[in-house]
């Protein structure tokens, strides 16, 4: 179902909804600015409706927040350390504005983009962007496409596809935020599997200073279920960033058949497995949500929604040591990344 919102956006058009609905009345709602996910609201085993996505009251809202709630990420998500790298043998600038580095795209991302339409029906919508020559210092003209699936067995599934016509680093990503409790609490108290041997260690800016780090014996290992605050805070990788905010290089190696992450709300009525193409994960605690608009008068606090942002590692145009598949995205190539979030109520 698609429906326009009544307030124009920066362009002076309207934002335009979309519902997405399945047979077992999930209701997950989207809008073209940014290709953002609004909500997912899925029904509990006890009749009752459990809201599980970070969001804002209303659309015109989003504009006015810098978390970046279920916005569609690029050209590069995350981080690039100095807003620079060398592409065959030429360095090139891209716009910082996080102080000197540039994250999730630069000032003016994908996030904050109005994305066409190309098609939509009850259970899918398929968004496409064109970002032109030098946009946030990038080299080439981009085509993307963000396609939004939702399936019977209560799967979000997101698909990111990008050409480009000069080589470019391409890093496509959904930063949704989750609370599987339904409510505005710290999601510290949520249980997490993360199916990942290494990560890696960033300095207080969230730029990876060494390589990847084994995480047996370390707070970082989550390979078996465990409560996210059990080892908060503990050591001083995640002290630089105020929790957790860290790349995880994925066991599955981009194979979207294997889960490589589950969630569970606090009271363990409602787990999330987690599926994708991606080399690795971002586990981000929330550790800066502080003030950001919520669905509510009260803003979100610090740790109140986590991310799982399925991506290459942080800064990889300069790291093409680490093992995983190259970042730039070639002429005549097409850059695929595949993510489910799938809901199962206990």
């Amino acid at each position: 179902m698609l429906t326009q919102s009544s307030v124009l956006a920066a362009d002076g058009q309207p934002y335009q909804l979309i519902a997405l609905r399945n047979v077992n009345n999930v209701v997950v709602t989207l809008m073209d600015w940014g290709a953002t996910l609004l909500s997912a609201r899925i029904p509990m085993q006890d009749g009752s409706v459990r809201e599980t996505l970070l969001g804002c009251a209303s659309p015109e809202q989003y504009t006015e927040q810098a978390a970046f709630l279920g916005a569609s990420i690029g050209r590069y998500a995350n981080r690039i350390a100095n807003s620079r790298f060398t592409l065959d043998g030429k360095t090139v600038n891209v716009v910082p504005n996080q102080g000197e580095h540039q994250l999730h795209g630069g000032p003016d991302g994908f996030d904050k983009r109005r994305w066409a339409i190309a098609s939509q029906n009850s259970t899918e919508v398929v968004f496409t962007l064109t970002s032109v020559e030098g946009d946030q210092g990038f080299p080439g003209t981009l085509q993307a496409t963000a396609t939004y699936r939702l399936t019977d067995d209560n799967r979000i599934s997101i698909e990111y596809r990008a050409t480009v016509d000069k080589a470019c680093p391409v890093n496509l990503t959904n930063h949704v935020y989750f609370n599987l409790d339904g409510a505005q609490t710290d999601v510290r108290h949520h249980t997490l599997q993360l199916l990942a041997d290494a990560y890696l260690p960033v300095d207080s800016s969230g730029i990876p200073h060494e390589g990847l780090k084994d995480v047996a014996g370390t707070s970082f290992d989550f390979r078996e279920p465990k409560i996210v605050a059990q080892d908060f805070l503990s050591d001083a990788d995640q002290q630089k960033v105020k929790g957790y905010d860290h790349g995880f290089l994925l066991r599955a190696k981009g194979d979207a058949s294997q889960v490589v992450a589950n969630v569970w709300s606090q009271d363990k009525k409602l787990q999330m497995a987690v599926y994708t193409s991606a080399p690795a994960i971002q586990f981000y605690s929330g550790n800066y949500l502080d003030g950001t608009l919520s669905r509510t008068a009260q803003p979100y606090a610090s740790w109140q929604g986590l991310a799982l942002e399925s991506e290459f590692l942080p800064d990889s145009p300069n790291h093409p040591e680490w093992p995983q598949p190259d970042c730039v995205l070639r002429p005549g190539k097409e850059y695929v990344s595949l993510t489910e979030y799938q809901f199962i109520p206990q």
